[in-house]
C-alpha cells in the first residue's frame, strides 16, 4: 500500500514537472514568434503592428529586456506623440539589465529628440563608460553638446570619434561647426572641406562653406557651393533663389535675373522664385530710376498678389513698386491689404504712410507711421 502511494506521488510530480516544462517551452516559442513578427513589421515600417507584437511578447515574458527595448525603439520611430512611451520602455529595459549598453544609447537618443540635451549627454557618457570605443556614440554626445549650447565641449569627443574612424564625414562636419562657434574659422573651413571630400552629397557642410565664404567676401566660391546645393536638391527652388539674391547683393543684378529666369522655367508656380524676381527688379529699378525694371517687378508680383495665401511681404513689395511707378491710389489699396496680413512686414506701414500722404490722407499716414515706429523703434 505504501509503495502504491509513493508511485502515485512520484507520477504526479513527474506530470507536474512535465506540464511546467511544456508550458515554459510553449511560452518561449510564442515569445520568439511574437518578437519575430514585431521585427518583420518594424522592417516594413508597420509600427502599430510591431508594437502590438512586442506587447504580446511582453505578456508572455514581462521581464524581458529585449522586448522592452524593441518596443521603445518602435515608439521612438513614431515620433513626438509616442516619445514618453519610448522613454518609459527604454528605462524599464535599462533597469532590467543595467550593464546592457543598447538601452542606455536609446535613452540618449530619445531624450535628445525631446530636447533634453543634459539628460542625453549623461546617458551617452554612461554608455561610453561601458564602451569607450564607439565613434557613433561619441558623435551623438558631441551633437547633444552642440545643441545644448556647449560647442567647445564637443571638440574632444569628436577628435576621439575621428581617431577611431577618420572617414566619419558627419563628425568632420560637426567638428567644423564646433570650431566655427569658437571663432576658429580657418580650422572650421578645413573640416567642412574634408567632410565634403569624404561625402560629396552632404548638404550641411556645403551650406556652412557657402556662408563662411560669403562672410569672408569670397563670393565666387560661395556661389560655387550654392550651385552644387541646387544640383543636389533640385526639388528646392529656394536654392536657386539664394544664388540669385547673392548675385543681387554683390552688384550683379543681371546674373540674379538670369538665375531667377532659369528658376521660373523650372518652378513656374513657386512663390519664392516670383517674390525674389520681383524684389530683384524692384531694387534695380530703384537704384537706377529704371521704370522698365519697376514694371517688370509689378509683372512678377501681381500673379502672387491675386493668390488667397499671398503674404504681407509680397504685397509690400508690390505696393512699393506701384508707388515708384506713380500709382499712389493702387499702392495705398495694396498696402492696406499688406498690413492686414499676418505676420505683417513692417515696411508695409512705412510705405502705406507714404502712399496715404501722397493722396492727402493725413490721419491715415500718421497712424501708419506710428505703427511702423512701434514695430521698428530704432527708426
Amino acid at each position: 500500500m505504501k509503495w502504491t502511494v509513493v508511485l502515485i506521488t512520484a507520477f504526479a510530480a513527474v506530470m507536474t514537472a512535465t506540464t511546467v516544462v511544456w508550458m515554459e517551452v510553449r511560452q518561449e516559442r510564442e515569445f520568439r514568434r511574437l518578437i519575430g513578427e514585431g521585427d518583420e513589421a518594424l522592417a516594413g515600417d508597420r509600427t502599430s503592428e510591431a508594437i502590438e507584437a512586442y506587447s504580446g511578447a511582453l505578456a508572455f515574458k514581462p521581464e524581458s529586456m529585449l522586448a522592452h527595448l524593441k518596443r521603445a525603439e518602435t515608439y521612438r520611430r513614431r515620433g513626438e506623440p509616442e516619445l514618453a512611451a519610448a522613454l518609459r520602455d527604454a528605462r524599464e529595459a535599462s533597469t532590467l539589465d543595467p550593464t546592457a549598453p543598447q538601452p542606455i544609447e536609446l535613452l540618449g537618443d530619445i531624450t535628445s529628440t525631446m530636447g533634453q540635451f543634459t539628460s542625453a549627454i549623461d546617458y551617452y557618457d554612461r554608455y561610453l563608460q561601458l564602451d569607450d570605443h564607439a565613434p557613433r556614440v561619441l558623435y551623438k554626445l558631441a551633437l547633444a553638446q552642440v545643441r545644448s549650447g556647449r560647442p567647445d565641449a564637443a571638440i574632444e569627443p569628436l577628435h576621439r570619434a575621428l581617431g577611431f574612424d577618420e572617414r566619419f564625414a558627419e563628425a568632420r562636419y560637426l567638428l567644423g561647426v564646433a570650431l566655427r562657434a569658437g571663432n576658429r574659422t580657418d580650422e572650421a573651413l578645413r573640416e567642412f572641406r574634408r567632410a565634403i571630400a569624404l561625402d560629396a552629397k552632404l548638404v550641411p557642410p556645403r551650406e556652412e562653406l557657402a556662408d563662411l565664404y560669403m562672410t569672408r567676401g569670397r563670393t565666387r566660391e560661395a556661389i560655387e557651393q550654392l550651385d552644387v546645393l541646387a544640383a543636389l536638391e533640385p526639388s528646392r527652388p529656394e536654392r536657386l533663389v539664394h544664388i540669385a539674391l547673392t548675385f543681387a547683393r554683390t552688384g550683379r543684378p543681371d546674373a540674379a535675373v538670369a538665375t531667377l529666369g532659369r528658376a521660373a522655367e523650372r518652378y513656374p508656380d513657386s512663390p519664392a522664385v516670383l517674390t525674389a524676381l520681383g524684389r530683384v527688379w524692384l531694387d534695380a529699378g530703384i537704384a537706377d530710376t529704371d521704370y522698365v525694371a519697376i514694371r517688370k517687378a509689378i509683372a512678377a508680383l501681381q500673379p502672387l498678389a491675386r493668390r488667397p495665401e499671398v503674404t504681407s511681404e509680397v504685397l509690400a513689395l508690390l505696393g512699393e513698386a506701384q508707388l515708384m511707378s506713380g500709382n499712389a491710389d493702387e499702392a495705398e489699396r495694396t498696402l492696406q491689404d499688406a498690413v492686414s496680413r499676418q505676420p505683417v512686414d513692417p515696411s508695409a506701414y512705412r510705405l502705406l504712410a507714404e502712399a496715404a500722404r501722397r493722396r492727402g490722407h493725413t490721419a491715415a499716414a500718421r497712424d501708419a507711421e506710428a505703427r511702423y515706429a512701434a514695430l521698428v523703434p530704432s527708426s
